[in-house]
């Protein structure tokens, strides 16, 4: 069975079945990095705490939309919806039940750093402190390992990767393709073993890139966030359904405060910044719902349960 999803014949065998990751970064609305001029990190124990009400309210989809499948004729290889939910050490300190719930209502709990600094701006033993920190808060509120890990603002680098495989993780998710956001570090995936859609590092660190769609040689943004609140959602499924034709594979990433319509508006002298960060807030969770209806023949499993797929 563990060959049938995700297999590593690209996803073209008779038996092969379609994955989606869903993947939620939690952070609060004034920790991303589009207002970060306007809430640096020593104004945050100042700001009304969101993410607790938005987290739920995605939670709640979930279960809605595993309802929905399990009442569809589609025969696929699971119809619970597992996703993965990359939080925030700084948050889980604060809430920790919030953290719990996510493990106990079926999803898994990975990392996403402790302080949301981008790993590139951070000195190695800097970045080795945050990343082990939130680590140890995360399993000391859960009571369990913590294996996978998210960079802030995908800021990937080979050194982070270093770091990550020595402290022990299993996996990282922070590879982003789409060139055109400076924030997005940068990673020669050509110097790893690609197997179902993911790549093995010479450490055995696994990297699970998210997913963007390839149009005439350019890098398309298709994984999630303000790229998909701003896409039409019949061009998004069509481009997501040629990915999992292609790949077996797609990975999709999203934030709690991306279902917050309701948080505060603050002026940003980034325009851009401000236009990519509060637009179509009002329609992100239909958006995502129906997202999942169309791609309703698909596996939603988490990071960690693919990788249990794929098998050693």
């Amino acid at each position: 069975m563990k060959r049938e999803v995700g297999s590593s014949d690209g996803g073209k065998g008779k038996g092969h079945r379609k994955v989606v990751l869903l993947t939620f970064d939690v952070e609060d609305w004034f920790q991303v990095e589009n207002l970060r001029s306007v809430f640096p990190p020593h104004t945050w124990g100042g700001c009304e705490l969101r993410v607790e009400r938005a987290t739920r309210r995605l939670l709640d989809l979930l279960d809605r939309l595993e309802a929905f499948l399990k009442g569809t004729p589609a025969s696929t290889y699971r119809r619970k919806i597992r996703a993965t939910f990359f939080v925030l050490g700084w948050l889980a300190e604060r809430i920790p039940w919030l953290v719990r719930e996510i493990r106990d209502r079926g999803h898994e709990v990975a990392s996403h750093g402790h302080g949301h600094l981008l790993c590139r701006d951070m000195e190695p033993g800097a970045l080795e402190a945050d990343i082990r920190r939130s680590r140890n808060v995360l399993e000391d509120v859960l009571g369990e390992p913590v294996v996978g890990y998210r960079a802030p603002g995908f800021s990937i680098s080979p050194a982070l990767l270093h770091i990550l495989a020595r402290v022990g993780f299993r996996y990282d998710s922070s590879y982003n393709s789409f060139g055109a956001n400076p924030r997005y570090g940068r990673l020669d995936l050509a110097a790893f073993r690609k197997r179902g859609g993911l790549y093995e590092t010479p450490t055995g660190l696994a990297e699970i890139p998210v997913s963007n769609l390839s149009f005439n040689g350019r890098v398309l943004p298709w994984a999630g966030g303000g790229y998909f609140r701003l896409a039409p959602l019949k061009i998004f499924s069509l481009g997501v359904q040629n990915m999992l034709r292609r790949d077996g594979l797609y990975v999709f990433y999203l934030h709690p405060w991306e279902l917050d319509s309701g948080q505060p508006r603050v002026p940003v002298p980034d325009v851009l910044g401000r236009f990519r960060h509060y637009v179509n807030l009002k329609r992100t969770e239909a958006k995502l719902e129906g997202l999942v209806k169309a791609l309703d023949r698909s596996s939603f499993l988490s990071c960690s349960d693919y990788l249990e797929l794929l098998g050693p």
